[in-house]
C-alpha cells in the first residue's frame, strides 16, 4: 500500500475531506522529511509509515479546531508540525512555521520550495522575542512546551481574539493547573486519530 492510500484512507476514517491532490502532497512532504531525517535528525521518527500516523494524522486532528482561522502559527515547528499538512489541507490559511534552529528551518523552507506552497512561511527566531508584523488568529504548538510555558513564551503573537491551541498527550491535569492568570482554559478535546495507540488531547487556551 502506497503512503498516499494509507494516507487517504486515515483521512476517510477521520471524517476529513481536503483538496484534490492533498494526499500525494502530503506522501510527498513525508518522503521529503525522511529523506532529510537521515542526516539531520528532525524526527525520531524514522519510517514514512509510521509518520502517516504519528505525524500527519495526528496534525490533522485538530484541522476542524481552526476552521475559522484565516492565519496559522506553528509554535516550534521542527519538521514542519502540524503546520505543513495543515497548509497542505487549507491552502487558504496563511500559515508560519517558527523555529530557532537554522537547519530545520532549512529544511522548511526546501518543503515549502518542492512542495510549492504558497500559503506558507518559515521563519527562524525564538518565539519569545520575535515580532510579527500582525499577530495570529490561531497560535498551535505541538511537543512544544508545558502549558505555562507555552502562554508565557508565546502570548504576544496572538490576536485578541484568537486562541492557543497546544496538542498533548494524555489530559494535562497538572500542566492545566499551573496555566498563568492571565489565560484561561476554554476547553479540553479528546482527539481520535486513527490506528494511534495513544491518548492525544488539544488544549484551547484564550486570554482571560
Amino acid at each position: 500500500m502506497t503512503l498516499e492510500v494509507r494516507i487517504a484512507e486515515g483521512l476517510a476514517a477521520m471524517g476529513l475531506a481536503l483538496p484534490e491532490g492533498a494526499p500525494a502532497k502530503l506522501a510527498e512532504y513525508l518522503e521529503l522529511l525522511a529523506k532529510w531525517n537521515k542526516v539531520h535528525n528532525l524526527t525520531a521518527v524514522r519510517e514514512p509509515e509510521q509518520m502517516v500516523v504519528l505525524h500527519v494524522l495526528d496534525s490533522l486532528s485538530v484541522l476542524p479546531h481552526v476552521a475559522k482561522a484565516h492565519s496559522l502559527l506553528d509554535v516550534g515547528s521542527g519538521g514542519g508540525l502540524p503546520g505543513i499538512p495543515l497548509a497542505i489541507a487549507r491552502p487558504d490559511l496563511e500559515v508560519t512555521l517558527l523555529d530557532s534552529s537554522h537547519k530545520k528551518v532549512a529544511f522548511l523552507q526546501q518543503a515549502k520550495s518542492q512542495l510549492k506552497l504558497a500559503n506558507v512561511t518559515p521563519v527562524c527566531e525564538r518565539v519569545e522575542s520575535w515580532k510579527p508584523a500582525k499577530p495570529f488568529d490561531a497560535v498551535v504548538s505541538r511537543a512544544f512546551a508545558d502549558l505555562a510555558d507555552f502562554v508565557v513564551q508565546a502570548h504576544h503573537l496572538v490576536a485578541p481574539d484568537g486562541e492557543m491551541l497546544a496538542m498533548k498527550g494524555v489530559h494535562p491535569f497538572d500542566e492545566i493547573a499551573k496555566v498563568p492568570a492571565t489565560h484561561r482554559v476554554a476547553g479540553v478535546v479528546e482527539l481520535s486519530v486513527p490506528s494511534l495507540d495513544a491518548k492525544r488531547h488539544l488544549v484551547l487556551l484564550k486570554a482571560a
